[in-house]
């Protein structure tokens, strides 16, 4: 027999856009959390998930670089695919990568707008986590803040 926390299926779906793999990075280092806290989980790049799938998983994480201001296309189409409520209830959250500056967007905040409308219930604001430099990468301290978000999930998850 499972015990409880283990039963929840947990998907992290993320796009990526920059050759340093930001979003890619922060997904992997939140499923490792869950893993390490004894979740089930499965950690999948957009353009490999399998939409049918999605009605499989008790939560659903789902996060994007900011580009333009606002999350990219292959995420969002991906989450176009699914008709409004379909998830009604369904616990979910978003997280982006982005610049840190005045007018550089949020992609989290547009993800975790499409999630409401399909029904799902934010368990959490969406985690910003912020890049900076000339080859984009993580800003010092935003791996620990994503893990630290995903402990503060699961430990909802679990309540």
């Amino acid at each position: 027999m499972r015990d409880e926390e283990s039963w929840l299926k947990i998907l992290v779906l993320y796009d990526t856009g920059s050759t340093s793999r930001n979003t890619e990075k922060i997904a992997k280092a939140m499923s490792e959390v869950f893993k390490e806290k004894g979740l089930d989980v499965d950690c999948l790049y957009v353009k490999d998930a399998d939409p049918k799938s999605i009605q499989n998983y008790d939560f659903i994480l789902a996060g994007s670089p900011t580009q333009w201001r606002r999350a990219t296309g292959p995420i969002m189409q991906f989450l176009d695919k699914f008709a409004k409520e379909e998830f009604s209830g369904k616990p979910a959250a978003a997280f982006d990568t982005q610049i840190q500056a005045p007018l550089s967007g949020n992609a989290a905040n547009g993800i975790e707008k499409k999630l409401k409308k399909l029904g799902f219930k934010m368990l959490m604001p969406p985690l910003a986590t912020y890049v900076e430099g000339k080859e984009i990468h993580l800003k010092e301290g935003e791996l620990e803040k994503a893990k630290k978000y995903a402990e503060d999930l699961a430990s909802k998850l679990r309540s």
